[in-house]
């Protein structure tokens, strides 16, 4: 025959104990991407070919850079994207785009903590994370001369005649 459980009686401690458990969770939780992801991140830039100068660029204005590639940089996390423009000589300007993704604490903050959790998150850009590592690849210049204007055709004017 099965065991039946005790009831609770007034000034049970188990009661007590397991309110106290789930209020310090519940404090916990709130803030759990800040605790797991944290507010900063590293950016390894890998550039094929390497050797290349990196900057980083957030809202019009610099962040850093990477000189010369591959390096590592750390960064404040926010919704915000990054631009990357690396540069080597002989080669053209190459750009990428971090784009700011969600951590992945940031769901389980929400579902387990509620909205003042994501807030608190939110603020801080724990709830924010980027790609890394990149790897950017840059495109030799061509050596040519620009084209010059076809034969008989005489440019700023029109049927080879001079302009006025």
């Amino acid at each position: 025959m099965p065991k039946k459980s005790a009831p609770i009686k007034k000034g049970d401690g188990t009661v007590k104990l397991k309110i106290v458990a789930l209020a310090a969770l519940a404090m916990v939780l709130p803030a759990c991407s800040s605790i797991i992801e944290g507010t900063s991140q590293e950016i390894l830039v890998n550039t094929n070919p390497s050797g290349a100068n990196c900057e980083l660029i957030r809202e019009g204005l610099p962040i850093g850079r990477i000189n010369p590639t591959p390096g590592a940089i750390t960064i404040k996390k926010t919704k915000h994207d990054i631009t990357m423009n690396c540069q080597k000589d002989g080669f053209e300007v190459a750009t990428y785009l971090n784009k700011s993704d969600v951590a992945g604490a940031t769901v389980g903050n929400i579902i387990l903590g509620g909205g003042i959790g994501w807030a608190i998150d939110s603020a801080s850009g724990a709830d924010n994370k980027y790609t890394s590592p990149v790897t950017v690849t840059l495109v030799p210049k061509t050596g040519g001369q620009p084209a010059a204007p076809a034969a008989g055709i005489v440019e700023g004017s029109a049927a080879g005649q001079p302009s006025s």
